[in-house]
């Protein structure tokens, strides 16, 4: 198969390395010039993506930030022809879904809204490796949930990704999901970080420090996109954590052991509930 890559951080460039030691041609392109001269001469990709080759196609994987991937389907719209599959790997769905649908319609390549579920605290394509999407899930938004060919044709395509489990579903159910399983745990970490004893906590921390933090290495330009786009169900999910928070804020100002031992075992509860012992 033929691959093209928009972008080659660090998912664009482990799809690159997936896909090139799975043995098809990648076409890669990067804002970056010396990120695309670095990733040919490594092997991960062949030569440039462009207008002369992007209609050869078989997959076109766009993994930049939103605004810029709809900013690419524009501009690159009328040179993609028939025979591609575009999807975008941005992590929110109801913005670029919108524009992609409408950007495929009046220029007549097929496009699917798409999100893997993988990545690292760590970008850029020095970090990415081909193993990084094994076993991971990967979440499309089709343009007809019916079109049973096509979902078939999709599997196929991201099969040298090595995927563990693709999921189907719409651009909203997307986005009010991903508000609570990645973006408040950044947003949580980036704010967790900030107390001033984070200056003096070596040799105090361990395991639960580093899960907490881990994603505070985030890239703050992209999160802030996506944060925005996802405005509406993000700030709902702070609320509630503000809520929760704030009760058991008041049973340690109340000294109210009973109150906190209740709140402890409610999380502990909900913890087992949905993600098993």
């Amino acid at each position: 198969m033929n691959i093209g890559i928009v972008g080659l951080g660090l998912i664009g460039g482990s799809f690159a390395k997936a896909y090139s030691e799975a043995g098809h041609t990648v076409f890669g392109l990067d804002t970056d010039n010396s990120t695309l001269s670095f990733a040919r001469l490594s092997g991960a990709v062949a030569q440039e993506l462009d207008k002369s080759n992007i209609s050869d196609c078989d997959l076109i994987l766009i993994c930049i930030y939103p605004q810029a991937a709809i900013a690419f389907m524009r501009a690159m719209g009328q040179y993609i022809g028939e025979k591609p599959v575009v999807i975008d790997c941005c992590g929110t769905k109801r913005v670029i879904v919108e524009h992609g649908m409408e950007l495929a319609r009046q220029y007549g390549f097929t496009y699917l809204g798409g999100h893997p579920m993988a990545g690292t605290q760590y970008s850029g394509f020095k970090y990415s490796k081909p193993t990084l999407f094994y076993n991971a899930p990967m979440v499309i938004v089709p343009p007809d949930f019916d079109d049973i060919a096509l979902l078939s044709r999709v599997k196929e395509l991201l099969a040298p990704a090595g995927f563990g489990r693709i999921s189907v579903t719409t651009a909203e159910k997307h986005d009010e999901m991903i508000a609570f399983t990645s973006q408040l745990a950044h947003v949580v970490s980036s704010a967790y970080i900030k107390s001033p004893t984070a200056l003096q906590h070596r040799g105090f921390s361990a395991g639960s420090y580093r899960d907490m933090t881990r994603v505070a290495w985030l890239n703050p330009e992209m999160w802030a996109e996506l944060f925005l786009d996802d405005r509406d169900y993000l700030i709902r999910e702070l609320d509630i954590l503000s809520e929760n928070l704030g009760a058991y804020r008041d049973a340690l100002e109340k000294q109210d052991r009973e109150t906190l031992v209740r709140l402890l075992a409610e999380g502990k509860a909900r913890k087992e509930e949905v993600d098993g012992r």
